[in-house]
Parts: C-alpha cells; structure tokens; sequence
C-alpha cells in the first residue's frame, strides 16, 4: 500500500512537471538543471560565505590593532600569547553569531541586509572585545591595554560590516542564491506580492508562478507569470519545480481549508511565508504575545513624544547642515553644468504638502526646460496612465519626458536634483526620512486614516525611496508613508539613511 502510494506520488511529480515545464521561464528551468547537479541550496551558500566574512573581518581587526600597540616590541607580529588566545575565542564567535541569528536570516527573510545587523555586530563585537581582554588579563596571559582593544573593536565593526556585505554581494551572483518559488493565491494581495518579488531582483527569488484554483485575471505587466494549478496540486508543483519557498497570499479558499494547505506544505521541505491579514497596519513595532496558547499580535499606540520630536529635529539639524558644508563644491559644480546646459533658473520651486496641513516650497535643481510648464499639455498623451494599461491617473509621469535637459536626466538617474531638499531640512520644512513630499494635484487624493502621513514631515528619503522610488503605485505609497508615521524610531531612521545609498545605486528612470 505504501509503495503504490509512493509511486502515485512520484508520477504525479512526473505528469505535473511534463505538463508545466512548458510554461517556466528560461531562469527557473535553469535553476531546475543546477538542481539535479548539486543539492546545495541558499542557506548552504550564504552561511559558509558570511562565516568566511566574520573570520576574514576579526582577523584583518587583529592584525590592525596588533601593528598599533605592539610594533615597538614585536616588529608588526602579534604577540604569541594573543594570537593564541584569539584563535581561541574564533570558534566562540561563531556559536555566538550563530545563536544571535546572524547565519540564518539570509535564508528566511528575502529583504535582510548588513545594514539591519549592524547593530547586533556592534553589541557582540563589544563583548567580545571585553571578554578577550578580561580573560587575557585575569588569566595572566599578556598584559593587553586599552589602545589595543578599542582599535580592535572600532576596526572590527567596520571590517566585519564590510566583509559581511562582500559576501552577500557574491551569494546573490551565484546561481545557488536563486530560490524558487509560489505564491498561492493569484488575486490582489498575491499580485501585489508578486510584483514586489518582481521589481527586486536583490532579493534572489525566482518567481516561477501562482498556485490558484480560481485566479484572477493578471495585471498587464504580470501577464508572463503562469498560474501552475489549483492548491490541491501544490504537493506536485514544490516537487516538479523544487520549489523552496511557499508565499500564501489570501486564495479564495475558506480558513480552514487554507489552515489544512499550511499544515500539510509544512512537510514539503519548503520555507512558508503568509501573508497576515490586516498587513497593511502592521509595521516593525508590532510584539507578539498569547493568551492561553492563542498569539496576539499588538500594535503600540500611535503617539511621538516630545522628547523624540526633538530627537529627531536634531538628527534633521545635525545631519543637513553637515552635509551642506561637505556637498558644498557638488552644489557649485552642478550649479554650473545647470547653467551651461540650458537658460534658466538653477533651482527649481515648487508647492509641496507638508505637515500638518501645511504647505512649502521644495528646493530641487531644475532638470526641466524653463518653459517645462507651458509645454505640459503637448506631453499629456504620453502620460503613462494613458500609454500602460497599469498606470495610475493620480500621477503625472513620462517617461522619456522630452522637457528633460541633458544634465536633468543624469542629475534625476542619479538622484542628485534632491540635494538641495538638504536646504528645506535646515528651515524645518521636511525631514531627512519622512513620507514622500506631494504635490497639490496628488494630495487631494489622500484621504481619511491616509492623512495620518501629515503626522510627521515629509522627508528626502523614507520607505518609499528605499523599496521602489517612482516605480511604486499610489496606493501602495500611501500604506507605506502610514506604516514610516505609526511605527516610528530614531533607530528606523538610521537606518532607512543607510539603505538609501544602495537603493540610489539602482537604476532609475528619468520621470
């Protein structure tokens, strides 16, 4: 009985990937080649290379601090008792890093960057620093001081930093970084899925299709992605297409039938992410506790206080105004190059909403013609809410606009038109990380619980600017400048700054 059954099942994997092979694109059926080759998946890659990262990080940190504080009696070699006393610790390293999750994050979460551990590499790399010297010096080993370890830790930190963003740097060109994957549910929240997994190529998912028994009908630009069978083939589907990764995203199925489908993928050998419902109110803030073996998740009240007003207003003040004086020579330059290209003003202005109800006038280096204005309605055809079946009358963009300077386009691609908003940051008009300052015209169609984005003010950069600039949808811009205001920290901040720098690596269009 158990051998017939086995078999069914193995010819059902069979008919299922004859019959869907067809339909996979060239980059899943390539990674299906890779798979008969090697049983290696992500996790395997990204732990060895990021362990490889911390060792690489400490030891170079080592060396540093060892040619500081002991060259005058060791001639740039460690002293023999620390170099063995440090090897010693490596190994406590790894199970340490290994227990605070820095080795298994990259497997399961799609969007975890070195910038998100920053933090955790800091604390650990501090105690390490201290236990290193405590046990040197209880044990009698050397007499270590303290040049030594605070060039160990602060070159620690940069070193492992950067070394742990190489490695994934590698991982994700390698083939074995790539995971395949589902979606089950092909309606709006799983489009909404798929189109993000899409516009992220970072994140190292191959999207082979929908698993859906009543899907509904795709958006323009996910017309490519197949829709696989319905959730009673998903068993056949993980196995045909070694799926590793499972994202259930609201199907038609009632809870319990979608409950059974969660249970029973469990044993597939594949990652589940579900999406929860209610997720367009839950942010990063949000703890989970239970009542009796039932988990709540809790969101905390929606208020800022004084005190992180202030915080954050000095952070504003701090940063700009540094960054104004470092940036001054690029002000000028680009201020030239304005001038040189074309007649008119070097700064564009224009009337934003602010916090609060309030509205300014944003600094930008102009980009357009002059005239940019009076030419606006000889371009509104070209509009893309008129040209793509998916564009959104909300907002106005052209691609390829023929207003757009020569120096304009390179200054949009590379985000430099916004250094002077650095200016509306100093007089506390916007923030450094805020919601997206809008125009007028595209305000007034924010309404009811969405205005609670004017709770705060508008910044240069934010989630928005970090997770898709000018390619993300209205809607879907206004849910995340709620998700910035209700879940705000000072800490968030940060590191919403340090995320920007790679997403303005990214290539942008030119609207």
């Amino acid at each position: 009985m158990i051998e017939a059954t086995l078999n069914a099942a193995m010819l059902e994997h069979a008919l299922a990937y004859d019959e869907l092979a067809p339909q996979a694109g060239a980059k899943t059926l390539e990674i299906l080649t890779r798979r008969r080759r090697t049983i290696r998946r992500r996790g395997w890659l990204i732990r060895r290379l990021l362990l490889l990262g911390d060792v690489l990080g400490l030891l170079f940190a080592f060396a540093v601090a060892a040619a500081v504080a002991d060259v005058p009696a060791s001639g740039w070699l460690p002293r023999p008792a620390d170099a063995v006393t440090f090897a010693a610790f490596l190994p406590i390293w790894v199970v340490i890093a290994k227990l605070s999750g820095l080795y298994g994050r990259d497997e399961e979460r799609t969007d975890h960057t070195t910038v998100d551990e920053v933090l955790t590499v800091v604390h650990l790399l501090s105690l390490a620093a201290w236990c290193f010297y405590l046990t040197v010096r209880v044990a009698g080993l050397s007499d270590p001081d303290m040049l030594k370890l605070g060039v160990f830790w602060a070159t620690a930190i940069v070193a492992v930093t950067v070394a742990r963003a190489g490695a994934r740097a590698v991982a994700r060109r390698r083939l074995t970084f790539l995971q395949n994957t589902v979606i089950v549910g092909a309606g709006d929240v799983g489009q909404l899925i798929a189109r993000k997994l899409r516009h992220h190529p970072e994140y190292g998912i191959n999207l082979v299709g929908f698993v859906d028994g009543e899907p509904k009908p795709r958006s323009f630009d996910l017309e490519n992605v197949p829709v696989l069978g319905p959730p009673q083939r998903l068993a056949a589907i993980v196995h045909a297409f070694d799926v590793e990764r499972i994202v259930v995203a609201f199907s038609n199925d009632d809870s319990e039938k979608t409950l059974e489908l969660v249970r029973a993928a469990r044993d597939l050998e594949a990652q589940i992410d579900i999406v929860p419902r209610l997720f367009e109110i839950v942010g990063r803030n949000v703890s989970v506790h239970a009542i009796e073996g039932v988990p709540l998740v809790s969101l905390p009240p929606i208020w800022l206080s004084p005190s992180s007003r202030l915080l954050k207003r000095t952070q504003d003040l701090v940063v700009a105004s540094a960054a104004l004086l470092l940036l001054a020579p690029v002000f000028l330059a680009i201020a030239l190059l304005i001038k040189l290209d074309s007649p008119g003003p070097v700064f564009f202005r224009q009337v934003r909403m602010g916090s609060r109800e309030t509205t300014f006038r944003i600094f930008k280096f102009r980009t357009m013609s002059a005239d940019a204005d009076v030419r606006k309605a000889e371009v509104a055809h070209l509009n893309m809410h008129l040209t793509n079946p998916d564009g959104d009358p909300r907002m106005f963009k052209v691609p390829n606009d023929p207003r757009i300077t020569r120096v304009g386009t390179f200054l949009r691609r590379t985000s430099l038109d916004e250094i002077p908003q650095l200016l509306n940051v100093v007089r506390g008009d916007m923030s450094l990380v805020g919601a997206r300052p809008l125009i007028l015209d595209e305000d007034q169609y924010i309404t009811d619980w969405a205005r609670k984005r004017l709770d705060l003010k508008p910044g240069i950069t934010g989630l928005w600017q970090v997770l898709g600039r000018s390619e993300i949808p209205f809607d879907e811009m206004t849910r995340l400048d709620y998700v910035y205001v209700t879940t705000w920290s000072l800490w968030r901040d940060v590191l919403l700054m340090l995320q920007t720098i790679p997403a303005l690596l990214r290539t942008r269009r030119a609207y």
